[in-house]
């Protein structure tokens, strides 16, 4: 992906419809420290955030420079330089079922002042993001969301389900394999080079998983590193190596006390990465077996999470499950030839699309070794399929069957599942 991103205009559509309203819709200049002060006060505040200091702010402005800020500004406000509502847009490496990545728009930042409430600015900013993703011939958009009522409208839909644990770990012995390697305690600064590695080889392998450079803050800010984190200071990291010596996982935690019994603390486990299934067990062995700990939570985890299958008390484990990765199909054709298939065979879709972006109908021929040719057909659909249906069946964790139950999916179900199913749950492992 080159810089196009950076140099293509405002959309004209929305910008037009905000116009109307003497409201102007533009790209902020990250080049000028103050127009990004303003933009990042208003993410700040609409995320129900405090004001960041003046130097943090700055130094996080180094991290989106090659990012797309947009900004709804009101001349008529009170503070005419912040912007009553924002998004926050960049292309980004999505993993598919069969280990291959297509380059998407990932979305976030996206907030409306309560002050400019039910005019449409939303919906202006986020339709002009799908049509801005579309000029820049990306195939897909996707976003994480803090409310789950909001996006349906614009053709998202979930793709990527996770889970929340909380384990009592008293109640618990480690059944599971014996791990060969070795745990280490290590230094955010040894983890900043030697733990994104492992994130890489593993984002490979997952469907749903989003890329993110060694740079980021996104990296950063999991191992203690991110501007202006309060809560670096309470993290701990270890590192697994295996018997060879190389390392294949790790993992960043706090503590928590209990202030009534200071042998009932909760680990609250952040991260656990493991690129092979011995470090797997060997880190969550480490964190289960923790003295004078009585609680593991652990937010963020794949939906088929192998842990309750590794001790010996199923039901010590309770599980709280969310929606977290959000999918919206812009280029049927190239969507669907990214991926690879469970199975051969043909099949027919129709693509509803109320906003016209990937309406139409098109024909998918997978052969033998899953790889797939999709072209533009007159001929009759085997199934029917709303674009936000379209979204969740990309990554093979939603069945067909089931959307048909919703009634987003209609037709051949049945030859849908066979095809589009992955034998590897979609999984998302960061916000963003």
């Amino acid at each position: 992906m080159t810089s196009s991103h950076l140099d293509l205009p405002i959309d004209e559509t929305s910008r037009a419809r905000l116009a109307e309203q003497g409201l102007d819709l533009r790209v902020v200049d990250t080049s000028d420290a103050a127009e990004h002060t303003a933009w990042s006060d208003a993410v700040n505040r609409g995320f129900l955030g405090p004001a960041a200091p003046a130097e943090q702010t700055e130094a996080r402005r180094a991290h989106v420079q090659h990012d797309r800020l947009v900004g709804v500004y009101d001349p008529t406000a009170a503070v005419p330089a912040e912007p009553v509502a924002t998004t926050h847009c960049w292309p980004a490496e999505l993993t598919l079922p069969g280990a291959r990545t297509v380059t998407s728009w990932a979305i976030s930042g996206v907030t409306v002042s309560q002050t400019h409430r039910r005019r449409g600015i939303a919906r202006a900013l986020i339709e002009a993001e799908l049509r801005t993703a579309v000029s820049l011939g990306l195939p897909i958009a996707m976003l994480t969301v803090s409310e789950s009522t909001i996006y349906a409208r614009f053709g998202f839909s979930p793709a990527a389900l996770a889970r929340n644990l909380t384990v009592s770990t008293r109640r618990v012995r480690w059944t599971g394999p014996e791990p060969t390697g070795r745990v280490h305690h290590v230094t955010p600064e040894q983890l900043r080079d030697q733990g994104h590695p492992i994130v890489e080889r593993v984002r490979a392998t997952l469907p749903g998983d989003v890329g993110y450079a060694a740079t980021s803050n996104f990296w950063l800010r999991q191992i203690g590193l991110g501007i202006g984190d309060d809560n670096a200071k309470n993290l701990r990291l270890v590192r697994y190596d295996d018997i060879a010596g190389t390392p294949q996982g790790f993992a960043v935690y706090q503590l928590v006390e209990d202030e009534a019994d200071f042998s009932n603390h909760t680990l609250k486990l952040h991260t656990l990465v493991a690129a092979t299934t011995d470090a797997y067990a060997g880190l969550w062995r480490f964190v289960l077996e923790m003295d004078l700990v009585a609680t593991v939570t652990a937010h963020l985890r794949p939906v088929d999470e192998p842990l309750r299958w590794m001790i010996d008390d199923f039901r010590a484990v309770h599980v709280d499950e969310v929606d977290h990765l959000w999918v919206r199909v812009l280029d049927v054709a190239t969507s669907l030839r990214s991926r690879t298939y469970a199975a051969p065979g043909r099949v027919v879709l129709r693509v509803d699309d109320p906003l016209g972006l990937a309406a139409g109908t098109f024909a998918l021929d997978v052969d033998a070794a899953g790889q797939a040719t999709v072209a533009v057909t007159d001929d009759a659909p085997d199934a029917t399929v709303t674009v936000n249906a379209l979204g969740s069946l990309l990554l093979g964790g939603v069945s067909a069957r089931t959307l048909t139950a919703a009634g987003s999916v209609s037709g051949d179900a049945e030859r849908l599942d066979e095809m589009f199913r992955s034998p590897v749950e979609p999984f998302l492992s960061t916000w963003f």
